[in-house]
Order: C-alpha cells, then structure tokens, then sequence
C-alpha cells in the first residue's frame, strides 16, 4: 500500500512532480511492483490527479473515503474489508525503495512464530552532522534487541559526553504491519508526543505497541524538499 496524498505542508504536489519523465509518485509505484515481493500494490489516494497518475500507467488505486492525519490511517482504511495478514506501507516519496531492504522487513514476520511484533520498520546508519540535526531527517533509538524506544526529528541519543561512541539511525519511511494492528491504530487517539513531533509511528509506540526495527545499509533518497527533488533527478540519471 502506497498512501499518497496530493497535498504536504514542506513541498506541495510534491508526489507529482517530475522525475526524469514520469511522476514522483508513478515511480514509486512501479519500484515496489518491479521487486516482485507482492501479491498486490496499491495507491491510496484522495486525489483525482494522482488516482489518474496511475491509472494511466495500468496501476490499481484506492480512493479513500475520509480525511486522514497519516498513511497509516489511510492504509487502515483501505484494508479494512481485505483477506490480508501482512500490509507493507511504502511511502509515496520513496522511488527509490529497494528489494533487499524490503524483503527483510517481510522477513520478520515470519520469523516471528509467536507473533508477538506489530510492525516492522528500516532504519539507516548516518553520520552527517547536518542529517542528524536536520528535523526532516527522523531518528530512531532501539533497545538490544533493534526495538523501537523512540523516534524524533531531534538528535537521538543527544551527545552529552562526546567521548561516548554511538551509532544514530535514520527512519525511512517503510512499514510492515500485522492488520490488527494497522486497524486499531486507527482507533487510537493521536496523544501529544505524536503530535508535537508529527511522527505517525509514536502512536504505536505510545499505546504499547512492539516495534522491530530492521537495519539496511541502502539509503535511497526521500522526496520531501525541492532540493531533495533535484538529487533524485541527478540520481535517476
């Protein structure tokens, strides 16, 4: 599931803007159809343009009923009637989202026999300063055991003693869902953390839900700036 929305408050109409010949958000589409991975692939849209987008290149599109604070409420709703058991969440700006790192994310569930995790989600190594402290890049901290303690668009962990050697994680924007979960995020009421930082993934983590974070070292490049739009094009080329 893709969610797409037309709309975003750092780069409007972001998801269809040019991307050496096709639209930013057709080219996510066809990365996660050409790793052959699943069963089907969705976009999940409130708006026409995009839903046209798609249809234009032969691609199945859901439009959502409701107004929506995240993807994962959009997904929830698409998925509410679906025979489905794992729900992978690509976000719109992520045209370069790769096999690799999502086949590992699937992995977990089925290692998982116990099913005792609700989602699974990527995180990247970083040591740019100025991606660490850019509040559009998200961190993530894990316990042990790579399970999600926090995200923030602040430096986590904060470098208090400088001699301390610590890894910081960048969270791209992947997941992978148990549909019960998805569906009672849907449920639950945004709580201030979520809120002030706008990381939809906090709720889970506010309400108790279980977290595994899955490294990968490909890196890609999220659309979420003019800037970041000009990298992509320089990239694709």
């Amino acid at each position: 599931m893709i969610p797409a929305r037309y709309q975003a408050s750092r780069f409007p109409a972001k998801l269809m803007q040019d991307l050496c010949g096709k639209p930013v958000i057709v080219r996510t589409y066809e990365a996660a159809v050409n790793t052959g991975l699943f069963d089907m692939v969705y976009v999940v849209t409130d708006s026409e343009t995009i839903a046209k987008a798609i249809g234009e290149v032969g691609g199945k599109v859901i439009m959502s009923r409701n107004q929506h604070e995240s993807g994962s409420d959009r997904i929830a709703e698409a998925i509410l009637d679906m025979e489905v058991d794992i729900v992978i969440n690509v976000q719109g700006d992520e045209p370069f989202i790769d096999k690799e790192s999502l086949a590992k994310t699937i992995a977990v569930f089925k290692a998982d026999d116990e099913k005792q995790i609700d989602l699974a989600s990527l995180m990247t190594p970083i040591s740019d300063w100025e991606e660490i402290s850019n509040p559009n890049t998200v961190k993530v901290v894990v316990d042990n055991q790579n399970f999600a303690l926090y995200f923030s668009r602040s430096p986590i962990p904060y470098p208090r003693d400088e001699k301390v050697t610590s890894t910081y994680y960048k969270h791209k924007g992947v997941y992978a869902f148990r549909k019960r979960a998805l569906l009672d995020f849907q449920q639950l009421p945004m709580r201030p953390l979520e809120a002030k930082e706008k990381i939809e993934a906090i709720r889970f983590l506010e309400y108790g839900k279980k977290i595994k974070m899955v490294e990968t070292h490909v890196t890609g490049i999220e659309i979420d700036t003019p800037e970041d739009l000009e990298h992509a094009r320089r990239a694709w080329k």
